[in-house]
């Protein structure tokens, strides 16, 4: 008998470096980031159903879906450096509902250890 659907572990989170730029030019990063002591990287971390190579390209290259609306972090498309897989990797692959508990756990834990993190 096939898994369920939901148990395939068919995707992954994932980490990006973002220039700390976007620290001084957005405010709502600075607002998410309260205790931010501006000594660790600022992070973008999400999850996908591609490859997180994949995925950052797509970012980057400001991605739209088939309905025209726009499917790229903004953070990553203007400040989006590299992919940080030391951060991730260990995680992957997941489930969707796994990956959806993980996205979230893996960037508090993040801001816990004193980087600045966006995710959503």
């Amino acid at each position: 008998m096939p898994p369920k659907k939901s148990s395939r572990k068919s995707h992954n989170v994932y980490v990006v470096e973002l220039s700390k730029r976007v620290w001084t030019a957005d405010h709502k990063f600075r607002a998410a980031n309260p205790h931010y002591m501006g000594v660790q990287p600022c992070l973008y971390v999400g999850m996908t159903s591609l490859e997180p190579e994949q995925r950052f390209k797509k970012h980057l290259a400001g991605a739209k879906s088939k309905k025209g609306h726009k499917i790229s972090s903004k953070y990553v498309e203007k400040y989006g450096m590299y992919l940080r897989p030391s951060l991730y990797e260990q995680y992957n692959p997941l489930s969707l509902a796994d990956a959806k508990i993980m996205e979230e756990r893996l960037a508090n834990s993040l801001k816990k250890e004193g980087y600045a993190v966006w995710w959503n």
